[in-house]
Order: C-alpha cells, then sequence, then structure tokens
C-alpha cells in the first residue's frame, strides 16, 4: 500500500512536569528533512528523536514541534534570582539619578528580564522517557492519516492505468486499420504518376512505411510498464522514486506514439496518454 507524504497529528499527555505536546506536519519532499522545536530542556536530545522519526518516516519534509506546559505545581516552585534582581536594582537607581523625570519601573518588567524567573531544572531522562513514548504515539496518527491519503492515491493511480490499457489497447485494434489505409494512399499516389512500378520494390517500399509506422513495440512497453505499477502498488516499501521513474517511462512512449501517429485517432490517444500520465505523476510527487 501506498504512504503519501503530506500528514498531520497531534497528540498531548499529561506527565508530572506539565502538559507534554506533540505536533506533527508532513509534506513532499525529495528525501527525508526533518525540522524541530523543542524545549530548553530535550534539545540535547534532539538526536535521539530524529532517529525515532526516521525509524518510521523515510522521505517528506517533517515540522516536528514539542511542547510543555508546565502544571501549578511546577509554576509554585518558581523562584527569583535575587542576585540579578540586586544588581538591576542598582543599574536602575544609577538611571533615575541621570533621569529624574524618568517613570519609576514597574516590578512585572522586571519579572520579565530575561533569568530573573529560575524554574527548577527537570530530570531530562524521565522527560525524554515521556517526550519519546508521545511522539511514537503521535507517529501512528501521522502513519494512519497518511495511510488513508496513500489508499486514495492508489486508487486513483489504479483508475488511470485502467484507462490507459483501454487506450493502447484502442490503438493495437485499429493499428492494420491505419496500416491499410497508409499502404492504399501510397498506392494511389504512384498510380496517378501513371508509371511502371517494380512490384517487389514497391511492396518493400510500403513494407518499410508499415515498419516506420508500427506501435506494437511501443504498446507492449506501455502495458510491461502499467504492470511495473500494478507491482509497486502492492508492495510494502516506499515506492513513490520508482513510479516517478515509471512515469517518465510511460511518457516516453506516450511521445513516441504521437510521433509515430499516421491518422488523427492515434494522434488523439496519444494526446489523451500524456494527459493521464501527468495526472499520475502528479500525485506520484506526494507518494513516499
Amino acid at each position: 500500500m501506498l504512504d503519501s507524504m503530506t500528514g498531520f497529528a497531534r497528540e498531548d499527555t499529561e506527565t508530572p512536569f506539565g502538559t507534554l505536546s506533540c505536533e506533527l506536519r508532513t509534506v513532499n519532499h525529495r528525501y527525508l528533512d526533518v525540522h524541530f522545536r523543542l524545549p530548553e530542556e530535550l534539545r540535547a536530545k534532539e538526536i535521539e528523536l530524529r532517529q525515532r522519526i526516521g525509524a518510521r518516516l523515510k522521505r517528506g519534509k517533517v515540522d516536528c514541534s514539542l511542547h510543555i506546559r508546565r502544571s501549578g505545581g511546577a509554576a509554585a516552585k518558581v523562584e527569583i534570582n535575587q542576585d540579578l534582581v540586586r544588581q538591576l536594582g542598582a543599574r536602575i537607581d544609577e538611571i533615575a539619578s541621570l533621569l529624574p523625570a524618568a517613570q519609576a519601573i514597574d516590578p512585572i518588567d522586571i519579572l520579565r528580564w530575561p533569568g530573573v524567573i529560575e524554574e527548577p531544572e527537570i530530570d531530562t531522562d524521565p522527560l525524554l522517557a515521556a517526550a519519546t513514548d508521545l511522539l511514537e504515539h503521535t507517529l501512528g496518527a501521522l502513519g494512519q492519516m497518511r495511510s488513508s491519503e496513500g489508499g486514495r492515491i492508489a486508487g486513483m493511480l489504479e483508475a488511470r492505468c485502467e484507462d490507459i490499457l483501454l487506450l493502447a489497447a484502442s490503438v493495437r485494434e485499429r493499428m492494420p486499420q491505419v496500416l491499410a489505409a497508409v499502404r492504399k494512399k501510397q498506392q494511389e499516389r504512384i498510380d496517378k504518376l501513371d508509371v511502371d512500378a517494380d512490384p517487389a520494390r514497391l511492396e518493400t517500399e510500403l513494407a518499410l512505411v508499415a515498419q516506420k509506422l508500427d506501435v506494437d513495440e511501443e504498446l507492449d512497453r506501455l502495458e510491461s510498464h502499467i504492470s511495473e505499477i500494478r507491482t509497486a502498488l502492492q508492495g510494502k516499501e516506499p515506492v513513490g522514486r520508482r513510479l516517478d521513474f515509471l512515469m517518465q517511462e510511460l511518457n516516453r512512449e506516450a511521445n513516441t506514439l504521437g510521433s509515430k501517429s499516421a491518422d488523427a485517432e492515434t494522434t488523439k490517444a496519444a494526446v489523451e496518454l500524456k494527459v493521464l500520465i501527468e495526472q499520475m505523476r502528479e500525485q506520484i510527487q506526494n507518494v513516499e
């Protein structure tokens, strides 16, 4: 089954440190590109978290955000850095002596100064364990969404594969008529010249013309590529790159079919093939 590279999941859990939230967003990308937004306590553990994501996802741009909303109990333990407050107070007094008309400093502004509020250090090992469990749970929810989207893409690709096979079959069915019409047209042109043509040489030239217009090989390769696509859709490994390559091959055969076209119906079929292939290619850009 296919997995889409587009997905979103968010999970929350209660811990002794507060409410821990994990949010994952993924979009299509040529390879796996992971970006983190982590609390200060988990920055040193980024490599471990990155490995967890890499074990579950193979391609896509991933934005992972982990956030701690401290509980009331944790907030009650917040302390003031009194040494820093004294230093700030001394500097404020110096400024006040230079600017007597300046407005008095609001204590709330002092509390906003970086480092004034001291929060108790958190033991990173239990926090990492809780974050890892939450990340795994969020990855599971993300995987479900990506699989659901991948199933929709697989259904669309299967429908387009069937349309391509129908077009190829119609072209193959009409080829004897097309070649006969070309042969008749060439014969009529020779008859208008009112010359005695060598029947053997004429037959050879007509055979060469028919050979140049023959598209059996292109149709065979089209059907072979469709078989490969269907096999890939049933696999369990990421197949986005393989499918993208097969789209290039399908497009190549459609171009050759169009260049060999000897009538309007075959040209129309080649154009419709290219439209179907482009629709498939756009969807495959989002397949892992």
